[in-house]
């Protein structure tokens, strides 16, 4: 675990810490998919079903187990130090993250064209990861390493391995949740 790393994983509990009250409880993983739903804008359907029993797993799988102290709620370095146990492995992503990206992809690519373009990067990106426009467009054009405008599967899933997983520095996924400190 590098301090890159600590950095990013604290940019990510910021974002997850919907009330702001210091801890990621069950309440904020639910309110997380709730913004999410909320800023595409439609009905429930089975995307967003999906979603939501993804994120309920997410918090029964992954940060649950992370609460040392046993009352019901991850403060930052009990998060940060689940992250530095579990997530070591990139070979492991199919099973630790990659079932909620692919939900978040879905929920993200609002045309249902099997890309995500800037607006709909920016749309979901700035107004439930409360990330800055202009942050949200230099991320994109940077994630977006075959230029073509849009962010397939593939580059998404790349970026999130990034973030989650990667010590380099300059990759520009480590500011996919905001810019963190330089």
């Amino acid at each position: 675990m590098t301090a890159l790393q600590d950095l990013k994983y604290g940019q990510w509990f910021r974002g997850a810490d919907v009330d702001g009250d210091g801890f990621i409880t069950q309440r904020d993983v639910r309110m997380m998919s709730e913004r999410y739903i909320s800023a595409r804008g439609s009905a429930p359907d089975s995307t967003t079903a999906h979603l939501t029993g993804g994120m309920d797993r997410f918090w029964t799988n992954v940060i649950a187990p992370m609460d040392q102290d046993g009352d019901g709620k991850v403060d930052l370095r009990e998060m940060t130090e689940g992250f530095r146990r579990v997530l070591t492995d990139p070979t492991l992503y199919p099973e630790q993250i990659e079932p909620i990206t692919d939900c978040f992809f879905d929920l993200v690519d609002l045309d249902a064209d099997g890309k995500i373009d800037q607006a709909e990067f920016q749309q979901m990106f700035a107004s439930v990861a409360g990330v800055p426009g202009d942050d949200c467009a230099a991320v994109f054009a940077a994630l977006d390493r075959d230029g073509s405008g849009a962010l397939d599967r593939a580059e998404f899933h790349q970026a999130l391995t990034e973030f989650f997983y990667g010590n380099d520095p300059d990759a520009p996924a480590n500011h996919l949740f905001g810019r963190i400190p330089d």
